[in-house]
């Protein structure tokens, strides 16, 4: 099921974020490239929303971009797919280098994003190969937020990659990183307050 809800913005902790609406506190789960782009707490917000029922749990999750919620369906539709590595998918790569990527068959750069092997990034592009145009199409009509030439975006995937989770590294790279510093430089400074 999918829709849109707008509502007063009144959590953010990555990767979970909560709307009021009327009223009600919407609990969603979103990835980065949504975050980086989310207004401050307290004002408004309109998110596209999937939401997904199994038989022990119901999930609710929220992109800014019409384009990121249709990646991240299309994402679980390669098998062995779920919602956590399309969230990583999207938290790791915008919209448009997703499809780039799936296009030139890159299975090489897809195994960056955390949680993606080389068996996964391979279905992805034999699957996903024929929807990438697509993707792209509606991709170029929106900013993403972020891409990987980010500085912060990179450090953050390479703490993924080190075994952080994506909260934990978002907040470790976010917190290291200056105005100016390369994605090397906020890696290391990370690395070492996280040894302290």
């Amino acid at each position: 099921m999918i829709g849109r809800l707008r509502g007063t913005l009144i959590h953010k902790q990555p990767p979970w974020l909560v709307v009021d609406v009327n009223g009600v506190g919407y609990e969603l789960e979103a990835p980065m490239s949504t975050f980086y782009d989310l207004p401050p707490v307290g004002r408004e917000v309109s998110l596209f929303t999937h939401y997904a029922q199994k038989e022990d749990s119901v999930s609710l999750y929220g992109f800014l971009h019409e384009a990121e919620r249709r990646l991240f369906r299309d994402v679980q539709r390669v098998s062995g797919i779920g919602a956590k590595i399309a969230l990583a998918v999207l938290s790791g790569v915008s919209v448009d280098e997703f499809a780039r990527l799936v296009q030139a068959g890159d299975v090489t750069a897809l195994t960056r994003v955390p949680g993606i092997g080389k068996k996964t990034a391979e279905r992805m592009v034999v699957e996903l190969r024929d929807r990438a145009a697509d993707l792209a199409g509606i991709g170029g009509a929106m900013s993403t937020g972020t891409s990987p030439a980010d500085p912060l975006s990179e450090a953050t995937i390479a703490l993924q990659q080190l075994g952080y989770k994506p909260a934990e590294a978002q907040k470790m790279a976010k917190s290291a990183a200056a105005e100016g510093d390369s994605a090397e430089i906020i890696i290391r400074k990370a690395l070492k307050s996280a040894l302290r």
